[in-house]
């Protein structure tokens, strides 16, 4: 193989002329001490590379944005002609003034078009990382005889390595059982990545789903630098099967009804474009297929919707496929192969966008004028009445500032009418000083209306995600949706918290339970080992009303903390800007007493969590998540692989994730677990780990079918066998359920909904379903063929998800099972279910 692999691969892909090649700067392979494609680079050695070449270059800026979770360097370059990189902040604050974003004229000067690459935001899918490397170089090295132009034109932002954890996680696992000599055979050890594999970053969450949420630290960092520039070409590099050739723009149906039509029209110029260099080169590809345009929290549709080509480009391969694997057609792809296909289409992108500059810069303008001016959807405001609790219109707020959606206060009492999120119909509402409006007459316009609509179209029923997301539901607000707009003035400035405790030694502390921030409150008392009750019931006392499950820290048990008390407990509050308050007296004026047995001590409980083969990696990372970075307190990670040998008598809570436990719950770890419940454990099941447990001895918990399927076992109807082979993908939706929205009625006596009212929305990510709890406390339920609110979901699926269980707690002996059918922690993002879970953790069984 030649050395010098970027004069192969530009030669191989007709983008350049080998007769300008210079040799003034190293070429990765020169840089590494190996041939690119021959071995995996580790992330520090990439960073040194992109260093090497800034240090070496004047076409080179890097610029830091953070680091990830395991303290690896986050980082872009950006490469034009020197003469831009000198203007640069003039070129970013234009085209910010261009979207209307930023205040003020654009400057006359000519306009360059930027152009964002980013790579290996799956760990596992490393290919991309590797051709970063080789794009890098030979834009700087100027190799084609038109990448002098192209820089003239563009400016090109590389992110090497959107997940370093997940990819060095891969890295250093390949490296380490790889031989000096690849083994191409499918079954081979090098083949077979371990749990959690390098998909994911640390915390085992899927940063291509988290653009818009950004619950991840990569995600906000790289999120805020990404709204300071806004690019006009994004392009995120990934990898797919083994077996599947190159896929990239223009994307599959359903696309968002809000993406233009220069939108769908230049991916397909940039598809062309590659289809140039993959038509030369004989290679397979498709194109219009499986990776629709939807939802909003990807790295091809978040940029769509903030005025962007957005697109995905996927190379067969993955985390399977190593230095070289043998497919099912007994050719080898080799790592060399994947990196030359996603460095063509990367230079291809680049190409594009550079002799389209003008009409790039254009329409990227029209998309922020014209959405402004009208926006795409029927609603003009969003309203977000101030009763709403404090804590979420809080959050709603600063969820709105990462993206730079601005919102107002309402200027008025005036009756309005529109879409009431919570009675799912239009009606009739009133707003008054100090409501949120959100408006979608601003310049991000469309990112408002995907992200605020009640329901979204969908053009296409088979479709890649979650199909519903409307912010008041993920946040559990109270909001309506107006066709017309409504009258606003400038928000104020939140009032500064101030802890109005007078007392000095009050009888007790007191605090309603509403938000996460109340359990990151709990916890960290709880840490600090203070000793916290809470109530069953409703009490008011001091002139106020408390509701189920307020925090009562009484004096009385924490005589241990002697004159630190007060202080531990107001300065915790002052932590989290708790609306703590004291009482004097432990007689209320109406409810149970604070000594009453309706009064419940909270023992600080033991928790762990099962992780390891069989458990969803994504839905062990959740919990995981949530522990440790969401709320503080500590749980200790167990192994299915020795679960079986674990003293489970040392935990009072388990928490099952997601997953498939048909290996590791077997007959003899089920009755271990069950006994453990009897003598006091709690079980908690989330997701389809709950389906382990369905129908097995010591449960009532029973899966429901359709009574479409209960009838076809019954009596098989011969036409049933008359299926068109072509129609299979589109009959199997009939059960299908991507990610949809339902109306779920609550009891909100039951501990386990403290803090909630009669009902809660809930994000239902699949369709399995279970019949309503003989014996035991239907928390939770699903009434109706009718209680779907947002989202796609198959006609069988709906009848078979009417009348049953989404939250339950069955009673066994002393302890409990609770069966959490909808993962309430789902990609940390849907913040109104996060109370469910800590209540399970912590009220439950108390």
């Amino acid at each position: 193989m030649k050395k010098i692999f970027t004069l192969c691969v530009l030669c191989l892909a007709g983008l350049m002329n080998p007769l300008l090649a210079q040799q003034n700067l190293k070429n990765p392979d020169e840089f590494l001490g190996y041939t690119l494609g021959t071995r995996f680079t580790p992330h520090h050695r990439v960073v040194q590379y992109f260093e090497y070449l800034a240090e070496n270059s004047n076409k080179v800026q890097l610029q830091p944005y953070g680091t990830t979770y395991e303290q690896r360097p986050l980082m872009l370059a950006f490469v034009s002609s020197p003469e831009n990189l000198a203007r640069l902040e003039s070129i970013r604050q234009n085209n910010l003034r261009r979207a209307g974003v930023l205040e003020g004229r654009v400057e006359a000067e000519e306009p360059v078009a930027l152009v964002w690459l980013s790579y290996n935001v799956h760990g596992n899918e490393s290919v991309s990382t590797e051709a970063s490397m080789a794009v890098m170089h030979d834009l700087v090295e100027a190799r084609n005889e038109n990448v002098e132009e192209w820089l003239q034109n563009v400016v090109v932002i590389i992110d090497p390595a959107v997940n370093p954890d997940g990819r060095d996680r891969y890295v250093n696992w390949y490296n380490s059982v790889v031989g000096e000599q690849y083994n191409a055979q499918p079954e081979a050890r090098e083949h077979q990545e371990p749990w959690p594999g390098g998909r994911p970053n640390h915390y085992l969450f899927d940063l291509n789903r988290d653009w818009a949420w950004q619950t991840q630290r990569e995600s906000r960092q790289r999120m805020q630098v990404y709204n300071q520039w806004l690019p006009h070409i994004h392009a995120d590099f990934h990898e797919q099967g083994v077996e599947e050739p190159y896929y990239f723009a223009p994307a599959a149906e359903p696309y968002h009804q809000y993406i233009t039509e220069w939108q769908r029209e230049f991916q397909t110029t940039i598809g062309l474009n590659n289809t140039r260099y993959f038509d030369e080169s004989g290679w397979l590809y498709f194109t219009r297929e499986r990776f629709d345009l939807l939802y909003p929290s990807y790295g091809d549709t978040y940029p769509t919707f903030n005025g962007a080509i957005g697109m995905t480009y996927e190379q067969g391969g993955s985390g399977r496929a190593g230095l070289g694997i043998i497919t099912s057609e007994n050719d080898t792809l080799t790592l060399t192969d994947r990196i030359l296909h996603h460095y063509t289409t990367s230079m291809s992108t680049i190409e594009a966008t550079a002799n389209n500059q003008q009409e790039v810069i254009r329409n990227f303008e029209s998309f922020f004028r014209t959405s402004s001016q009208r926006p795409p959807g029927k609603y003009l405001s969003y309203l977000v009445p101030a009763q709403n609790a404090p804590d979420k219109r809080q959050a709603l707020k600063e969820f709105l500032d990462l993206h730079q959606i601005q919102y107002a206060e309402a200027a008025a009492t005036r009756t309005y009418r529109g879409w009431s999120y919570a009675d799912g119909r239009e009606s009739s509402f009133r707003t008054n000083a100090g409501d949120l409006v959100i408006s979608a007459r601003q310049p991000k316009a469309v990112l408002v209306q995907v992200l605020m609509d009640p329901t979204t179209q969908v053009s296409d029923s088979v479709t890649y995600d979650i199909t519903a997301w409307s912010l008041p539901y993920v946040f559990g607000l109270e909001a309506y949706a107006a066709a017309e707009p409504i009258a606003t003035r400038p928000a104020s400035d939140s009032k500064a918290y101030a802890l109005n405790i007078s007392a000095e030694k009050p009888y007790a502390y007191v605090l309603p339970w509403q938000s996460l921030e109340d359990t990151r409150f709990l916890a960290e008392l709880m840490r600090l080992g203070i000793k916290v009750r809470y109530s069953l019931e409703p009490f008011t006392t001091n002139g106020r009303q408390y509701g189920r499950g307020s925090l009562i820290i009484t004096r009385t048990g924490n005589q241990h903390l002697g004159e630190r008390f007060d202080f531990l407990v107001k300065e915790s509050a002052s932590n989290w800007e708790r609306p703590l308050q004291a009482v004097g007296t432990g007689f209320v004026a109406e409810g149970k007493d604070f000594g009453s047995s309706s009064i419940r001590y909270i023992d600080a409980p033991k928790v762990a969590v099962l992780s390891g083969e069989g458990v969803s990696s994504l839905s062990f990372g959740e919990v995981w998540h949530f522990f440790d970075q969401q709320i503080g307190y500590p749980a200790t990670v167990l192994g299915t692989n020795y679960l079986d040998r674990v003293d489970i008598n040392k935990f009072d809570v388990l928490i099952l994730p997601g997953g498939s436990y048909s290996g590791t719950i077997t007959s003899d770890v089920h009755e271990q677990l069950i006994g453990w419940v009897r003598a006091g454990g709690k079980l908690i099941l989330m997701g389809d780990a709950v389906n382990a447990f369905a129908g097995r001895d010591g449960l009532n918990i029973e899966r429901k079918k359709a009574a479409a399927e209960e009838e076809k076992e019954g009596e098989e109807n011969m036409e049933e066998r008359l299926k068109v082979y072509a129609n299979s993908e589109r009959e199997a939706i009939s059960n299908y359920n991507a990610g949809s929205i339902y109306r779920v009625t609550l009891d909100p006596t039951h501990p386990l909904a403290f803090g909630y009212d009669q009902e809660y929305f809930s994000l239902k990510t699949d369709a399995d379903s279970y019949h309503y709890l003989k014996g035991g406390w239907n928390v939770g339920t699903i009434r109706s063929e009718n209680a779907l609110v947002s989202g796609f979901v198959g006609q069988q699926a709906q009848e078979r998800l009417a009348n049953t269980l989404v939250f339950g707690v069955e009673e066994k002996g002393q302890g409990e099972v609770i069966y959490m059918v909808d993962n309430p922690l789902f990609r940390a993002f849907w913040h109104s279910g996060k109370l469910f879970f800590a209540n399970a953790v912590f009220f439950v069984g108390q």
